[in-house]
C-alpha cells in the first residue's frame, strides 16, 4: 500500500471516528431533552389537573408522597375568598382543598371510628369547640379549619393557649351577626378575637363580611322560600360551613350529619346532641325542639333538606349514617 492512500485511509478512519462519537452524543441529549420536556409536562399537569392527586397514586405508588405534596400546596395560586377577612390585616382568606372531610359535632360520631379515614382527607374541618383529644379514634386528629358560631368564641377563649398557641395553626372562621361583629369598638366578640389576635400574633382567624352573613340569607330564603328573620329563625354553624366548603373544597365528605327524614324513622339511633356531651340531650329531641320554636332556633331539619339538594349538584357525599340521595 503506498504511503499516500495510507494516510488517505488513516484520515478515514479518525473522521468515521468522530462523526461517530458526534452522533451518539446528540443521541443522548436528544433523549435527556426528551426527558426532561416530560417531567415537566408530568409537573404541570399534576399541578393543574381538575383530578385530586390521590387518583394519580395507583399508578405512581407512594414514591411522591409528603415531599411532593409540599411542592405542589407551594406552587399552587389559589383564588381567595373574599367573603372572609383576617383579623387584624383585613385579608381575604385564601385556602384550597382537594378533598374536604366536614366533621360534625353530633354524638353519631361516636363509636363509628372514622377518625383513620378523616385524618387522610386533604383538610379537616370541625365546627366550634368540638374537641379531638379522646375521641381520636372516631373523629380523627388533625384540624385544618374551624368554622365558629360567635356565641362559641368565649368557649375558645377559655383555652386560648390550645386553640391559638404556636403549636396550632388551624384556620378559624368565625361568622355572626353585625351587632357583634363590628369594628367600630362596639362589636363585643369581634373585640375579643381582635384580643386573641393580639396576643397570638401567628394565630389565622378570620371573620365574615356583612356581605358574606347578608348573602347565606339570601340562600336560605333562595332554597326554602322563608325569610330567615321573619321566621324567627337563627343559621347553623353547619349552614355556613357547607356554604364556604361548596366554594373552597373540590370533594366534600361529611361525616355524622343525620339527614332530614332521619329522626322519622323507625328504631334510629339515639345518641347525644354533641358527642363530647355524655348525658345531653337527645340529638332529635334537640332537631325537633329547634325546628318547632317560634323563635331563636336553628332549622336543622330544614337545612339538612336543602343539603341533600346541594348534594346532587356538588360532590357532596355523606357517612355515618350514609344519605342515599334519590
Amino acid at each position: 500500500m503506498k504511503p499516500g492512500n495510507f494516510r488517505s485511509i488513516g484520515c478515514s478512519e479518525s473522521g468515521v471516528f468522530d462523526v461517530g462519537w458526534k452522533l451518539t452524543w446528540e443521541k443522548k441529549s436528544v433523549i435527556a431533552t426528551s426527558l426532561i420536556a416530560l417531567l415537566s409536562l408530568f409537573v404541570l399537569v399534576v399541578n393543574y389537573s381538575e383530578k385530586p392527586y390521590f387518583l394519580l397514586q395507583p399508578m405512581l405508588g407512594h414514591s411522591l408522597s409528603s415531599p411532593w405534596m409540599l411542592f405542589r400546596q407551594n406552587h399552587k395560586v389559589y383564588k381567595p375568598h373574599v367573603g372572609y377577612i383576617s383579623i387584624p390585616k383585613q385579608e381575604p382568606l385564601k385556602l384550597h382543598c382537594d378533598v374536604c372531610s366536614v366533621v360534625s359535632s353530633s354524638g353519631q360520631m361516636l363509636g363509628q371510628g372514622a377518625g383513620l379515614d378523616i385524618d387522610h382527607s386533604s383538610c379537616i374541618w370541625r365546627m366550634n369547640s368540638a374537641p379531638t383529644r379522646g375521641f381520636e379514634r372516631d373523629v380523627g386528629r388533625r384540624t385544618t379549619l374551624r368554622m365558629v358560631s360567635h356565641t362559641s368564641v368565649p368557649l375558645l377563649l377559655q383555652r386560648p393557649q390550645h386553640f391559638f398557641g404556636q403549636a396550632n395553626d388551624t384556620v378559624y372562621v368565625v361568622w355572626g351577626p353585625l351587632r357583634n361583629m363590628r369594628q367600630d369598638g362596639k362589636g363585643i366578640v369581634y373585640n375579643m378575637l381582635r384580643q386573641a389576635a393580639e396576643n397570638f400574633p401567628q394565630a389565622r382567624i378570620f371573620v365574615t363580611t356583612e356581605e358574606r352573613m347578608n348573602y347565606c340569607d339570601k340562600v336560605f330564603k333562595k332554597e326554602t322560600g322563608k325569610d330567615r328573620i321573619q321566621s324567627g329563625s337563627y343559621l347553623s354553624t353547619g349552614w355556613f360551613t357547607l356554604i364556604l366548603a361548596m366554594d373552597m373544597c373540590k370533594e366534600i365528605h361529611v361525616y355524622g350529619m343525620i339527614n332530614d327524614t332521619y329522626c322519622k324513622t323507625e328504631g334510629y339511633r339515639k345518641v347525644p346532641y354533641h358527642y363530647y356531651e355524655a348525658g345531653s340531650r337527645d340529638e332529635c329531641a334537640e332537631y325537633l325542639l329547634h325546628e318547632s320554636a317560634p323563635y331563636g332556633g336553628h332549622r336543622f331539619i330544614t337545612e339538612k333538606a336543602v343539603f341533600a339538594k346541594w348534594a346532587k349538584t356538588h360532590n357532596i357525599k355523606f357517612f355515618n349514617p350514609e344519605w342515599q340521595l334519590s
